[in-house]
C-alpha cells in the first residue's frame, strides 16, 4: 500500500447538521483511533483500487449529533458504528455504486459491516464499518436508510 493517504480526518467528522445545530463533533482519542483504522484498512484500500476519489457522505457522529438526528426524526440506530468512529457512508466518483458495492464484497477487504443504502430520493450510498480484529464480513443489500 501506499505512504499516500487519500483522506483527512475533517472528512469523517463532517457533519452539515452539527454546523447547522452548532454541535461539537470532535471524536475522543478512542473514536479517533477507529477512524484512522477505517481510513487505513478500508477506505484507502477502495480508493487505491479505484484511482478516483472515495466521497465521504456520512462519518463518526458524537452522541450530541445522533441525539439532534433523532430528534429530526432521522431514526438513527442506537448502536451504529458511526458513534464509535468506525463506520462510514460514502460513494466512488463516476463509478456504479452497486459495482463498488459488489467488489467490495468480493475483495480481501476486511470490514465488520458492507450495506448498500438508499433513501426515498433515490440516493444511493455504502455503507462500511471496521472492527479491528472483530469484523463480521455482514453484508446486507438494498436496505432503505434514512
Amino acid at each position: 500500500m501506499t505512504d499516500k493517504l487519500f483522506f483527512n480526518m475533517s472528512e469523517l467528522i463532517y457533519s452539515d447538521t452539527a454546523i447547522r445545530y452548532n454541535i461539537n463533533n470532535m471524536p475522543d482519542i478512542v473514536h479517533l483511533d477507529n477512524i484512522q483504522k477505517l481510513i487505513h484498512y478500508v477506505l484507502q484500500p477502495i480508493r487505491l483500487h479505484y484511482g478516483v476519489p472515495v466521497d465521504i457522505t456520512g462519518g463518526y457522529r458524537s452522541r450530541l449529533l445522533w441525539q439532534k438526528l433523532k430528534d429530526l426524526g432521522r431514526n438513527p440506530s442506537k448502536t451504529s458504528q458511526h458513534l464509535t468512529g468506525q463506520a462510514a457512508d460514502f460513494i466512488v466518483r463516476g463509478k456504479n455504486t452497486k459495482e463498488v458495492f459488489n467488489w467490495i464484497k468480493s475483495s480481501g477487504i476486511e470490514f465488520d459491516q458492507l450495506i448498500y443504502e438508499y433513501d426515498s430520493q433515490g440516493n444511493v450510498w455504502i455503507h462500511i464499518s471496521y472492527n479491528h480484529g472483530k469484523n463480521r464480513r455482514q453484508v446486507i443489500d438494498n436496505y432503505k436508510g434514512c
